[in-house]
């Protein structure tokens, strides 16, 4: 299950044997996770009534599907994605299932609907953490691994641009429960393409055999990078919204503002898989994280919104390269009986900075200027790299 294309581009990606099939059918499986939020929210939000309460359900939702990746991602490498991948799948879109029929009337329980939604979240198969394994496999030529990784990250963004607008369309002719409903069948029928792909192997024998955590060295740096990424990009969605407020431009344009962030991120991508590399997938790593860090701290002096967009797209273009070197390093610093886990680590990382960060700037806004919070953002993807040879730099980690 290999190829050494004597020029590595993404076409040679997409000519590995199966990868088509394989990469097609997690798309399919991931862009499940580009609807179920807004469907989610809008579809309690209209059952309960409540916006309270479907902001609850949704952080319930969001909590057990992150940070349990690493633990569903541990049952995937010792039993290997054929057989644990499936019935994880199939739970999942049960428990949507049920969420969406609590959802489809107004007057659901909310105890009920967030049990399930909670459970739910307990279930979601970790499929970029299992895609990234599988390309790893599949994969023979190293420089090719960094292109399909670059393609596999460029991908998953677009389908979390893509994902709401579908849902958009959806409630046209139905009610937002109908988008859980799509959710659950995208993740499943997915889910099941990808499992009987040919790419799919048999549990490692590594992994079957392995009994005690295992530690790694070296994966802390990466999940280090991916939580302040994280943090930091959240809090950009805010700090767009607090300038354009502040400077009384029209709130519609700020969608343009981080469309320019998701643009620059899906050209910066593309770029850092094209390049051949002549440093370190480490050195990769910080460097591309404080060049993140300092262009956000450098959007505290921009004078209106359109040099913010410029400065924006030119972040973008450090935030797609910096996730894929932080997956790209930790699955080097993994075993075959942990690449899944390890992956999942990172997967983790960056949606926990996701949550925390809007939540910190949601504090500091208003209360400091608008400049130190840009400067702050900045500061914390810069952070990694400053103590990067202190207690980061090898440090081993239990997965």
């Amino acid at each position: 299950m290999s190829t050494h294309p004597s020029r590595p581009s993404y076409a040679a990606v997409l000519r590995v044997p199966h990868a088509r099939r394989t990469f097609t059918a997690a798309l399919a499986a991931r862009l499940s996770y580009g609807t179920v939020s807004l469907a989610v929210l809008l579809s309690v939000t209209r059952a309960t009534g409540s916006w309270a309460v479907s902001g609850l359900v949704l952080s319930l939702f969001g909590a057990t599907t992150v940070f349990l990746m690493p633990l569903r991602a541990a049952l995937i490498d010792a039993h290997g994605p054929r057989r644990a991948l499936l019935p994880m799948s199939v739970l999942y879109g049960a428990l949507l299932t049920v969420l969406a029929v609590l959802t489809w009337s107004p007057g659901a329980p909310a105890a009920a609907v967030a049990g399930a939604a909670a459970l739910a979240g307990c279930c979601a198969p970790p499929l970029g953490p299992v895609m990234r394994a599988l390309w790893f496999e599949l994969v023979a030529d190293r420089a090719l691994v960094q292109r399909a990784y670059s393609l596999d990250g460029v991908a998953e963004e677009l389908l979390y641009v893509s994902g709401p607008a579908l849902v958009g369309g959806l409630m046209a002719v139905a009610p937002p429960a109908a988008g859980i409903l799509l959710s659950a069948a995208l993740n499943t029928a997915g889910t099941c393409a990808l499992v009987t792909s040919p790419a799919m192997t048999a549990p490692r024998p590594a992994a079957r055999g392995e009994r005690q955590p295992a530690r790694v060295r070296g994966l802390l740096p990466p999940v280090a990078v991916a939580l302040a990424v994280g943090l930091a990009l959240s809090s950009v969605e805010l700090l767009v919204m607090a300038f354009a407020t502040e400077r009384s431009y029209d709130p519609a344009l700020v969608p343009w503002v981080l469309g320019a962030l998701s643009a620059g991120s899906a050209l910066g991508g593309l770029a850092n898989g094209a390049l051949r590399w002549r440093t370190t997938a480490r050195a990769r790593l910080y460097r591309f994280a404080t060049a993140l860090g300092l262009t956000l701290a450098a959007a505290a002096l921009a004078p209106g919104l359109w040099t913010l967009t410029g400065v924006m797209a030119l972040a973008g273009a450090f935030v797609a390269p910096a996730l894929t070197t932080a997956y790209l390093l930790a699955d080097e610093s993994a075993t075959e009986a942990t690449r899944t886990r390890a992956g999942a680590w990172v997967n983790m990382a960056v949606n926990t900075g996701s949550s925390g960060g809007a939540m910190a700037m949601g504090l500091l806004i208003g209360r400091v200027p608008l400049e130190v919070c840009f400067l702050l953002a900045g500061g914390v993807a810069v952070l990694p790299a400053v103590v990067a040879g202190r207690r980061i730099r090898d440090a081993p980690a239990v997965l």
